[in-house]
């Protein structure tokens, strides 16, 4: 499976201010939009695209469009929400799906409270967001769930991930890339990536 880390100087600029526990809840969801926006343009770089002939204002040519599935955006509630704007502004087409899992502060193990999809999800490539890939248990869980319902094409796209949340998912799901904007240093003790961001549902709906 590929773990795919986009470097690029921009987002991670924009990272570092996603990162620090000064900036405000507003430049904080602004900031998750455009990050998001940025890695949309990643994961689908191997996009497939057929010829169709256009018409300029000068002269006729034949210019590529996407071709092939069609695409869905898959949010694991709540935090993946802030993430959509981001990816739809690129990706105006897809249609959009809802997983809601919650993370047992106990066992750490996600428990699901919500699923609803497109009815012809099975036919779409997948894309899953999520801001945070920590214990890795939320997208395995999700990511499960949307094998039984038959979809067979999935990417997972998350702005950080611990190393401990990849190699977890990399073992559950190895079919399925992983891209993000970068992989931090450890999980503490609570399940928290460190040095991560903190809570990204927090931060991004001003909860705390």
């Amino acid at each position: 499976m590929t773990v795919t880390v986009v470097n690029h100087p921009l987002l991670q600029h924009k990272l570092t201010y996603v990162r620090s526990a000064d900036t405000t809840t507003d430049n904080f969801r602004r900031l998750v939009r455009e990050i998001a926006a940025m890695l949309a343009y990643e994961v689908t770089r191997d996009l497939p695209t057929e010829m169709i002939t256009v018409t300029t204002p000068v002269a006729t040519c034949e210019s590529p469009v996407i071709s092939g599935k069609k695409l869905c955006l898959v949010s694991i509630l709540r935090a993946g929400n802030g993430m959509l704007d981001g990816m739809i502004d690129l990706l105006p087409g897809a249609r959009v799906g809802h997983i809601g899992l919650y993370r047992d502060p106990e066992t750490l193990e996600p428990v699901e409270y919500y699923f609803k999809v497109p009815e012809d999800i099975h036919d779409r490539l997948v894309i899953v967001v999520d801001p945070m890939l920590a214990t890795g248990n939320s997208a395995i869980a999700a990511l499960h769930r949307l094998k039984e319902v038959g979809v067979s094409s999935l990417k997972l796209v998350n702005l950080l991930g611990s190393p401990e949340g990849v190699r977890a998912v990399q073992a559950a799901h190895p079919d399925v890339p992983i891209t993000l904007a970068a992989i931090d240093e450890r999980l503490n003790e609570h399940g928290y990536i460190v040095p991560g961001l903190g809570d990204a549902g927090d931060r991004i709906f001003g909860t705390k």
